[in-house]
């Protein structure tokens, strides 16, 4: 059996707050550590019938960038689902939504910049 390593190290602060995320693969064509900013980490437990979460992020991380990481995530795992069910009807509701939630988040930061002048 091929088996591949993911490891990740998250540098933290004195209030347990990340301030680093590095991760690497052994199948990785990179032989050095690469940087995040944010992760989501989801392991299903199938004798739970759960889904087990890890949501990190750092102190860097902006608020426009976290908008565009999870409308990103929307959208691959819109994408996952179409691969593992086919369930075509449910891919484009998700991906719709994604669009929409991404296109309120914008509509939301224009006015609070409109707004902050």
């Amino acid at each position: 059996m091929n088996v591949s390593t993911i490891t990740i190290d998250v540098a933290l602060d004195q209030k347990k707050i990340p301030e680093q995320i590095l991760w690497n693969a052994t199948q990785s064509n990179s032989a050095e550590q690469q940087q995040a900013k944010a992760m989501m980490l989801a392991f299903w437990d199938g004798n739970e019938k759960a889904a087990l979460r890890i949501d990190l992020w750092t102190k860097e991380m902006m608020v426009d960038e976290m908008a565009d990481f999870y409308y990103q995530n929307l959208m691959t795992m819109a994408d996952t689902l179409e691969r593992a069910t086919h369930q075509q009807e449910l891919v484009d509701d998700m991906k719709k939504f994604a669009k929409a939630f991404f296109a309120k988040f914008k509509d939301l930061q224009k006015k609070a910049a409109d707004e902050g002048r």
